[in-house]
């Protein structure tokens, strides 16, 4: 009977990673609700600007890929207007040094008294400087945006509910295949006892999938209405913003952020 450990455990598992989920939806719904509630008591003027009239490319690109799409739709901006070289061995090098908003001003400020900087860190200094930071608190305060302690929360109890499947299927195998641990118990196979938690980890995810999903990305439900009314050309500005660095139709550009990319993932 030693297979019971095993199953107590798969059970633990699967409704302690299970209840973490639903409390983090529900926290994540009420807290949507507030901060829409919020921004009407508080922030009218933002919500009436953002909620009524057409997304800013940085408002776009912020809800469709987050802060380093922000990052990147900058550069090619400021590439695509001569103030930036973005070449495909990885650098970035001040043309001219004007700045025509915030962001690509910060830009300019993080390339550095030399005025040339690897794409990769640079991206990573927009993305997580002083403009890009004001743009995601507008748009959280406006209701458009998913605040960053609940899409991590989020985030981290999916990863926890799908670990905790693997962890019953780990743990059944276990109490299946040990010797003396694999007979039938009451005409009943044990393998057939871990079906249950396996069957609530996979209900509770899929479940996530239609529910919480919205929640885990950038836009909230408000926002992703707004950016389905996006239309894009193919290779203009507005497509990089919703599609990222792929919609780029400068090879030599493209060549340049997607290495950028690359390495921002490696780390």
């Amino acid at each position: 009977m030693f297979w019971v450990l095993f199953l107590l455990l798969a059970f633990a598992a699967a409704a302690v990673s299970c209840a973490r989920l639903c409390l983090a939806a529900v926290r994540a719904a009420e807290g949507e609700r507030a901060s829409g509630a919020e921004s009407a008591a508080g922030a009218a003027a933002d919500t009436h600007l953002l909620r009524n009239h057409e997304l800013s490319l940085y408002e776009t690109a912020f809800l469709s890929g987050g802060p380093l799409r922000v990052a990147d739709v900058t550069l090619v901006a400021m590439a695509r207007g001569r103030r930036l070289l973005l070449a495909h061995t990885g650098w970035a090098t001040v043309v001219d040094p004007r700045g025509e908003d915030d962001m690509e001003r910060s830009v300019l400020a993080a390339t550095g008294p030399g005025g040339q900087a690897r794409t990769g860190p640079l991206r990573a200094a927009v993305a997580t400087g002083d403009a890009v930071r004001a743009l995601t608190e507008r748009l959280v305060a406006a209701g458009l945006a998913v605040p960053e302690a609940a899409r991590s929360t989020l985030s981290g109890a999916v990863r926890q509910v799908r670990a905790s499947a693997v962890a019953v299927v780990v743990l059944g195998a276990l109490a299946t295949f040990t010797p003396g641990q694999g007979a039938e118990q009451e005409d009943t196979p044990v393998a057939l006892w871990f079906a249950l938690p396996l069957l609530l980890t996979l209900s509770c995810l899929a479940l996530a999938r239609i529910e919480i999903h919205p929640y885990t990305r950038w836009a909230s439900p408000v926002g992703q209405r707004l950016l389905a009314t996006q239309a894009p050309s193919p290779g203009s500005l507005l497509a990089v913003a919703v599609r990222g660095v792929r919609a780029v139709d400068d090879p030599q550009v493209r060549a340049a952020l997607g290495d950028a990319s690359t390495a921002h993932r490696g780390h």
